[in-house]
């Protein structure tokens, strides 16, 4: 890529890099080349491949460049790179081995969901793969994998490592994050591949033995919440009697919760979401529960029901990231704490507590300590059952402690 395509981090970012992190945030960016510069607002081609190296002239590798984000190099490698048909090639051998090396966590399964490809944890910063039966949903997440020989590398490497597995292959952008990388304006208006005339962007697929909607054009993340699958059946081992499920999305843990329990309710204040829950609900008439869903605000459903008395023996809390960022992490342990607080004054005694945090810059410490602050405010013993975290095919890599941002404590309060 010769000098011009050189990057140079400051003494912190280069620390971070040798530590066996893989971003260079722009504070960190001590030198660009000429033709990386992007004025705001300015339409450039700047270069997707930088190599960057220490002050010293030490090379650290190659890095994804980003004119726009805040992580401006994120290292694909920890070699010099010579070329983009390198990296190419790179990327298609990582996506391949991604894939085989979930095979066996799904083999002899009944579930024909999970995540192929998760970012940073397989290598592949920004890329995210989700396959929901034979659809398959693409998520580009950088500025530097917004392009058509990279779209071409993943649906060619998808189609030959999954052949009849897959019958379509979408791209669906994350808006906000097409907003900050400055995204194509067409990216995801229509499927990468299809083996249908006609592409279905609908479909149903199973997970932990549970029949669920899925509409590529709609719902949160990639469609649904793969990273809980696990969560679910350990949830559903626990959980007795009357149940109730806060921000239950599209019945993920309720429905597994009416595997075991008598009554459930789902709480979520998306009523879009609730009709989809209700729909799964009637893809699987096996379930002897009574479920129930409700439209509410749960912090202030909580309120009310524990000042009123209202019991449950089994509650899951599962609600979105209240830490978007470092600067909001004490307000999060406060939303965290008033939930769990709330939670164990309604539940009967030897209930169950399932609850989740989703915000990675809350550490899994943190979330602990501050459902224990709830515990003693309410004067409940509380004993941990399982400490968990996403499933397996979310892996985790321990030099990346983004790639750890789901926490789940199942809990007995007695």
């Amino acid at each position: 890529m010769g000098e011009a395509g050189v990057a140079v981090v400051s003494r912190r970012g280069a620390e971070r890099l040798r530590r066996g992190h893989v971003w260079v945030y722009r504070s960190d960016i001590a030198a660009l080349p000429a033709d990386a510069i992007v004025e705001a607002g300015a339409e450039a081609d700047a270069p997707r491949l930088l190599t960057v190296n220490d002050t010293r002239g030490v090379a650290l590798g190659t890095a994804l460049y980003s004119p726009y984000s805040e992580i401006a190099l994120r290292l694909i490698s920890t070699e010099v790179l010579e070329s983009e048909a390198a990296w190419l090639g790179l990327l298609a051998s990582r996506l391949k081995a991604a894939i085989e090396q979930r095979q066996p966590i799904f083999t002899g399964t009944d579930t024909d969901a999970s995540r192929l490809v998760f970012s940073e944890a397989d290598g592949l910063p920004g890329l995210i793969v989700d396959k929901y039966g034979r659809l398959v949903v693409v998520q580009l997440l950088s500025k530097a994998l917004d392009s058509v020989a990279v779209r071409i590398v993943v649906t060619e490497t998808l189609r030959a490592a999954l052949g009849p597995e897959v019958s379509v292959i979408v791209e669906r952008p994350d808006p906000r994050i097409r907003e900050l990388e400055k995204l194509s304006a067409d990216a995801g208006s229509a499927p990468l591949w299809s083996a249908e005339e006609e592409p279905l962007l609908k479909t149903v697929f199973r997970l932990n033995g549970l029949a669920f909607h899925y509409d590529a054009a709609a719902g949160q993340k990639t469609g649904a919440f793969l990273d809980q699958r696990e969560n679910y059946s350990a949830a559903a081992r626990y959980a007795h009697g009357e149940a109730l499920d806060v921000c239950t999305y599209q019945g993920g843990f309720a429905l597994h919760l009416a595997q075991t329990c008598s009554r459930v309710t789902g709480v979520d204040v998306s009523h879009a979401s609730l009709e989809v829950a209700e729909s799964n609900l009637g893809l699987n008439p096996h379930l002897k529960a009574q479920v129930d869903w409700m439209e509410a605000n749960a912090f202030d459903l909580l309120k009310d029901w524990s000042e009123a008395g209202t019991k449950f023996d089994t509650i899951v809390l599962d609600p979105p990231a209240f830490a978007k960022s470092k600067r909001a992490v004490e307000g999060a342990l406060r939303g965290y704490k008033e939930m769990n607080l709330r939670a164990m004054k309604m539940l009967r005694p030897g209930g169950v507590l399932v609850t989740n945090s989703c915000s990675h810059h809350v550490s899994g410490a943190e979330f602990q300590a501050v459902v224990a602050a709830a515990a003693g405010d309410v004067g409940r013993r509380v004993r941990l059952l399982e400490r968990r975290g996403a499933a397996a095919d979310h892996p985790v890599v321990l030099t990346i402690p983004e790639t750890e941002y789901l926490k789940c404590l199942v809990l007995k309060v007695e």
